[in-house]
């Protein structure tokens, strides 16, 4: 069993915790909280033995062998080379880093030191990516997929009253398209390939970050559009559209949800939905084994390596295009 600790205390580390523990290979030793009190309350309430206000300290530790990553997107680059340069294995929130070239720096410490350095995106990580991918063979020729992930925020009504949240505030390096169209860039990416042309628009806030994109990556007979927005909620689902049938995804984070409808009319329930404890419990277990069979998992590693980099560096050119700029930019 190893060892990990947090940086973060949002939901989603909650679940992460959940998934990781569930995975019985994981044992949460340590977190981080800028104040004591809200750090000794979060390691009360998963059970962790320490917590640390500094993160020096926490990185030279002893008690852990990895950490997990949920903090503001700004903050990964310097956290994460913090840890990697102590030995410790990261697994890091999507996106790693606003630039493709500090991805690529990370890269290159974890390999010098070998270490596994991974991004927490589900896509990769989950068994039900094979059943898509088998879908996808039964479509015929595919000319049209709409990966859609439209989701209106819980800070929403908070930043339209005048509060400035987090995903709304560019100097976090936030906006729809690092929280949500991640998700989508990930699978147009992994399934097709790099676009030969693009073309991206972005809906701006006052605040200077985005709150809705749209982006269609052309291929060689082939349109794939990205749609995604924090400001309203998708009321239809992601497809994937050939000349023999029509494959629907309820939830291209999650996969879930999978129908295949063929050209005939026939209907196929593929797949439903799991607890999102279960979905990052997938990202802990490959997590794991990256870092106890190297060997084994080296292929399969290095794919993860090649798309982070792939993705980060095409979610900059999108960024470019579509007029999102943030401070660390060149």
């Amino acid at each position: 069993m190893l060892r990990f600790g947090t940086i973060g205390s949002g939901w989603i580390v909650d679940e992460y915790i959940h998934g990781a523990k569930d995975s019985g290979l994981w044992e949460l030793t340590a977190v981080y909280s800028r104040e004591e009190q809200r750090a000794r309350e979060f390691a009360q309430k998963h059970g962790a033995a320490h917590w640390f206000t500094n993160l020096e300290e926490m990185a030279a530790s002893p008690l852990l062998d990895a950490v997990y990553i949920a903090s503001p997107n700004a903050l990964h680059f310097q956290q994460a080379k913090l840890f990697l340069e102590h030995g410790k294995h990261v697994l890091c929130e999507k996106p790693l880093c606003a630039q493709a070239d500090k991805v690529a720096q990370l890269q290159g410490i974890a390999k010098e030191r070998g270490l596994v350095f991974l991004e927490a995106i589900m896509f990769l990580h989950l068994p039900q990516r094979t059943i898509l991918e088998e879908a996808l063979k039964r479509l015929g020729t595919i000319s049209l997929v709409k990966l859609d992930f439209c989701q209106r925020s819980s800070k929403l009504d908070g930043y339209l009253s005048g509060q400035l949240p987090n995903i709304f505030n560019p100097a976090l390096e936030t906006g729809a398209l690092m929280d949500l169209g991640v998700y989508c860039i990930y699978p147009a990416l992994a399934l097709f390939g790099e676009p030969e042309s693009f073309s991206a628009d972005a809906l701006m806030l006052p605040t200077g970050a985005d709150g809705a994109g749209v982006v269609t990556l052309r291929y060689p007979g082939k349109l794939v559009t990205l749609t995604y927005s924090k400001l309203g909620q998708a009321g239809a689902n992601s497809d994937f559209q050939g000349t023999e049938g029509t494959l629907s995804v309820e939830s291209i984070s999650r996969l879930a949800g999978f129908t295949l409808r063929t050209r005939q009319g026939q209907v196929e329930e593929l797949y439903g939905d799991d607890e999102k404890y279960q979905l990052m419990g997938w990202e802990a277990k490959d997590f794991y084994r990256y870092i106890t069979e190297p060997q084994a998992c080296a292929q399969e590693y290095a794919r993860c390596a090649e798309l982070s980099l792939l993705a980060a560096s095409w979610m900059e050119r999108i960024r470019k295009q579509a007029g999102i700029v943030f401070e660390s930019d060149s």
